[in-house]
């Protein structure tokens, strides 16, 4: 099938996923914050809560003795009914604001909406969709996006639009930024919550970045902080390691070197050739970009410097 440059594979009208109908009885909600360290702010999360006809589900909290920044994620459940989200969130503006906390409140019953970026290696993409088919992965995937045709028969199987945005190999910086201005606007328009690099082989710009701070995840073929870069199986071959990795990690300015969410590892041995500790590599990657995404769905992970904070 041909297809020409920036084509969009839809699914039809008829074939398309039916809307999220949640099931819940009461409306339940995820409070996430961070703030300087400092007494009380457990009770007083706690207090307006309780305030608020509100029960708490589970809640997990960390002061940072480096930072001195305190994290909190709390899961609960409204069980007045004069408290909606606009309601609760008018109301906890009023704690926050004082505190100066960076905070936010998700409805837990609204699936998140995700892109998935590929280039020319699927497994990371065929993995996430197949835990999204499957409902291990509760999210809404409105696109996905590559800068190669080699998926869009995968993506029209599970009925996800295909968007082809080319960049040719030696594509000028002004060719880039258009390319990533397409991207951009297909991320405004469908409203998503996180972008994932499913082994989308092009570095993004500082811009696109900044843009995405926070909301971007990166799967990196390799336990950074080693082997950076191209092919990092075969640096790790040449150096005879024991053991090879994956990192999933926020994506920054700075290549490769975004806050880290997850990480695994798996044990080779000298008789293990580079293909061979790619292919064991590559069944990582799939495991470790999964959890980084399931745990960012929910609202599991928080920002802390060049680090984060992952309440499991």
């Amino acid at each position: 099938m041909f297809l020409p440059a920036h084509a969009t594979i839809a699914p039809s009208p008829a074939t398309r996923a039916q809307p999220f109908i949640s099931i819940m009885t009461q409306a339940e909600y995820i409070l996430t914050l961070s703030c300087l360290d400092q007494r009380g702010i457990v009770h007083r999360v706690s207090g307006f809560l309780a305030d608020h006809g509100c029960n708490i589900v589970d809640s997990a909290q960390f002061g940072d003795a480096e930072s001195k920044l305190f994290f909190m994620r709390v899961h609960f459940t409204a069980e007045d009914a004069r408290f909606d989200a606009a309601a609760l969130h008018a109301a906890f503006g009023l704690i926050a604001g004082p505190l100066e906390m960076n905070w936010q409140l998700n409805d837990a019953g609204k699936k998140p909406r995700v892109i998935l970026m590929v280039s020319k290696i699927g497994h990371c993409l065929n993995d996430l969709l197949f835990r999204y088919r499957s409902g291990l992965l509760p999210v809404e995937i409105p696109a996905i996006v590559s800068n190669h045709t080699d998926f869009y028969q995968l993506a029209a199987s599970y009925n996800i639009p295909f968007h082809h945005l080319p960049l040719a190999a030696g594509a000028s910086e002004q060719q880039k930024l258009a390319q990533e201005d397409r991207v951009m606007e297909l991320i405004e328009r469908h409203e998503v919550d996180l972008v994932v690099l499913a082994r989308y082989m092009q570095i993004l710009s500082p811009a696109m970045c900044n843009a995405l701070r926070g909301r971007a995840i990166n799967i990196h073929h390799s336990f950074l902080p080693s082997f950076k870069g191209a092919k990092p199986y075969y640096q790790a071959h040449e150096r005879g390691v024991k053991l090879i990795g994956a990192t999933a990690h926020f994506v920054t300015g700075d290549l490769d070197e975004g806050p880290i969410i997850e990480q695994d590892v798996a044990r080779v041995d000298h008789a293990m050739g580079p293909d061979t500790l790619t292919a064991i590599g590559r069944d990582v990657e799939c495991v470790v970009l999964a959890r980084a995404v399931k745990w960012f769905i929910e609202r599991r992970v928080l920002l802390n410097g060049y680090k984060s904070v992952v309440f499991k």
